[in-house]
């Protein structure tokens, strides 16, 4: 980095700005000078790095579904790899572009009123968020949300690392609450045909069910390949799944809280099969709406999540078993995954107090025993 940007220089003020961009894709040069040394290869730009190299599947599988799902609704049935990402591309880009452009703006803004670096935490939260709104959604709603969510669910707690809720989806319940007109409860979006028109709507976490609609293949196959409608990177299972084993692989997220999840998603979706009130078996419900997409990349986010080892496992299957709870006996709802999660990310703090309460309280009786 230039002098002139180091503390001293003329320009010092503009450091972190000019610091972000002088280590976007390169370590930085400085070394610790006094106390403890760790030596670690893992540090939080590359972390960002594998969580967006995993999610990329879902995110370019979504955008050919958009392409592939308008095709059906205009008669069209062929595959056109190609054409049918290139639809969807164009759907997604002004949604990115809108994204980052607010919620860097505000990250390099807030940094240098602090006086700090520019974390790059939003690189990944910005990713996120077209993946889990409507791609139809009005860029200056997103807008609004994302200056929401950045500001008052993040940058009040003081940044990257000491948010309560996860960014992401607090952009998505901010437009949800604030403009429920205009977002439909499982972010799913599509032009379905009525007759010779296009229309747009459809929401639900159940299979689909249209009159008029037998286009739309709502086969067990379909739904956890991907072809099927929703928000764009929630509706191939498979794509997700890949991105886990390689969050799984490398760390990065944790198998526990992903597990946990699933249990308490077939836990309460088992009791309404026997109870007779959901039309969906419990282990379909895993594939359906943004419940694996959620349990991957929302669940695991490491600042907002449980951060003991019993506590991921009791936040995993609070997710689970509100997501299938909030589905089954909420109508006006449809889904469910949006709200477990920052309901869990709520209660996260008090899961670890209560988890390290009882460790605590063990160890003293061990010793009192002896």
């Amino acid at each position: 980095m230039n002098k002139i940007f180091e503390k001293g220089g003329k320009l010092y003020w503009l450091h972190s700005t000019v610091d972000a961009f002088d280590t976007f894709l390169a370590v930085p040069g400085t070394v610790t000078k006094k106390g403890a040394h760790v030596r670690d290869a893992v540090d939080l730009k590359r972390i960002i790095i594998l969580a967006l190299i995993a999610v990329i599947p879902a995110a370019l599988f979504g955008m050919w579904n958009i392409g592939y799902q308008h095709g059906l609704a205009i008669g069209d049935t062929s595959i056109n790899i190609f054409d049918n990402w290139w639809y969807g591309f164009l759907r997604v880009l002004p949604l990115y572009v809108v994204a980052y452009a607010v919620g860097l703006i505000i990250e390099f803004g807030t940094a240098q009123i602090r006086g700090e670096e520019v974390n790059e935490g939003f690189l990944m939260t910005g990713f996120l968020i077209p993946l889990i709104v409507p791609v139809d959604t009005p860029l200056w709603m997103l807008a609004i949300a994302v200056a929401f969510a950045t500001i008052f669910g993040k940058e009040v707690f003081g940044g990257t690392g000491m948010n309560i809720w996860n960014p992401a989806l607090l952009t998505r319940a901010f437009l949800f609450f604030s403009y429920p007109n205009s977002m439909s409860g499982s972010s799913t979006w599509i032009h379905v045909k009525a007759g010779e028109q296009l229309v747009d709507g459809f929401t639900g976490a159940t299979p689909l069910a249209l009159d008029g609609a037998a286009q739309y293949s709502t086969s067990v196959w379909s739904e956890f390949l991907g072809t099927i409608p929703g928000s764009v990177g929630e509706t191939s299972t498979l794509c997700i799944l890949l991105g886990a084993i390689l969050l799984i692989w490398t760390g990065v997220a944790s198998w526990k809280i992903m597990l946990s999840s699933v249990a308490g998603a077939l836990f309460v979706g088992f009791l309404g099969d026997i109870a007779g009130v959901s039309a969906v078996p419990c282990w379909e419900q895993l594939i359906l709406g943004g419940f694996a997409f959620g349990t991957v990349f929302m669940a695991t986010d490491p600042v907002t999540s449980a951060q003991t080892e019993c506590g991921n496992g009791i936040y995993g299957f609070l997710i689970g078993a509100l997501c299938i709870t909030v589905r089954l006996f909420n109508p006006g709802y449809a889904e469910g995954m949006m709200l477990a999660i920052l309901l869990a990310n709520t209660f996260a703090p008090l899961i670890d107090h209560c988890v390290t309460s009882a460790h605590i309280s063990r160890k003293n009786n061990k010793i009192n025993v002896a």
